[in-house]
């Protein structure tokens, strides 16, 4: 594996001598993508070495210069090499949004908003004029992948993490009122989403916001980004500042529907995200050992009560989540640890 990290290097910076270069690994992740941090010659590269058994992985590179040709800023391609899995890109850096979430709030709102922008740019590609036959992309969002989520929201968080057995009217009545969701969020106008973008998927580089982990984009409602970066469990926001910023993001579109309508649609979104991502939590903290997910659990929850509450069109998701908070969750069962 060394050997062949070092002799891609070797090509994509024409560094013949080894010794002239530095590779230093980064701590585990809940990905199966490994990140490797190059340095040579006062300069440094991000290398990442992908497993193709997760189609998405490949779709990165292609993605990556497609957004970059559109404006849209992301870690500019220095190599790739589809047949070693292997990708070499600038480094952006350690600072994201995450790592700035104790700034005070001008500073925080003012990256906020410059991450926003970049989300409208992407938002705002046609569809149509999309090369679907030259750049892969995922499954778009549809019936199918909400039910997909919803389903792993409710295997891995409700079920094995808190250790709830929904009974079979609540379960009815969950299922008949999720779907109506997913009907209502496919309904919505589609456009290109990043699918993922919450506050470690944005770095802040020289005072601009940068996409990354992109990997799985698709096609979907624009609502779902919102909620992903807005009601995102690694990082508090208070009620006022989550609604300027939905406000900002609301001003900068054609407003196709009124701010009333535009709120309700948030927080439905955001409430399908929050289930997808405490979905991934339970996995990757029960399933996989990656217990440091679990301290996201609370927030987490948290912001799904908000969600559910705010939507108005969610009772059954909203009685459910004060019953998995009844439990005094994350299950004492798993222990946490401080891994990310």
């Amino acid at each position: 594996m060394q050997e062949k990290l070092v002799r891609f290097i070797q090509e994509a910076l024409d560094v013949a001598d080894e010794s002239r270069f530095k590779i230093i690994p980064f701590e585990g992740r809940g990905s199966d993508r490994a990140y490797f941090r190059v340095l040579w010659d006062h300069q440094s590269a991000i290398l990442v070495h992908y497993q193709p058994s997760r189609t998405e992985n490949t779709y990165f590179a292609d993605i990556a210069l497609f957004l970059a040709k559109q404006g849209i800023p992301v870690p500019e391609l220095l190599k790739h090499d589809p047949a070693k899995c292997l990708i070499l890109m600038n480094d952006l850096g350690d600072v994201d949004l995450w790592a700035l979430r104790n700034e005070p709030w001008p500073v925080r709102k003012t990256l906020y908003e410059k991450a926003l922008r970049v989300a409208h740019r992407l938002h705002s590609l046609a569809e149509k004029q999309f090369p679907a036959d030259r750049i892969p992309l995922a499954e778009a969002f549809g019936p199918g992948l909400y039910r997909w989520e919803r389903g792993y929201f409710r295997d891995n968080f409700v079920e094995t993490l808190c250790g709830l057995k929904l009974g079979p009217d609540m379960s009815l009545r969950l299922e008949e009122e999720l779907s109506g969701l997913a009907e209502r969020l496919s309904s919505r106008r589609r456009c290109l989403v990043h699918r993922d973008l919450q506050s470690q998927n944005v770095m802040v580089h020289r005072d601009q916001t940068y996409l990354i982990d992109f990997q799985g984009m698709r096609f979907g409602t624009c609502f779902y980004d919102l909620g992903s970066i807005l009601c995102d469990p690694y990082v508090g926001f208070a009620a006022h500042e989550r609604e300027e910023l939905l406000a900002f993001y609301y001003g900068l579109s054609e407003q196709e529907i009124s701010w009333s309508e535009f709120q309700i649609a948030f927080w439905e979104a955001s409430a399908q995200r929050l289930m997808q991502a405490l979905g991934a939590y339970g996995f990757l903290g029960t399933k996989r050992g990656l217990t440091g997910y679990l301290r996201h659990v609370s927030p987490g929850i948290r912001n799904l009560h908000t969600a559910a509450e705010n939507a108005a069109s969610l009772p059954a998701l909203l009685e459910v989540c004060m019953q998995c908070e009844n439990t005094g969750i994350p299950n004492s069962r798993f222990q946490i640890s401080d891994q990310t």
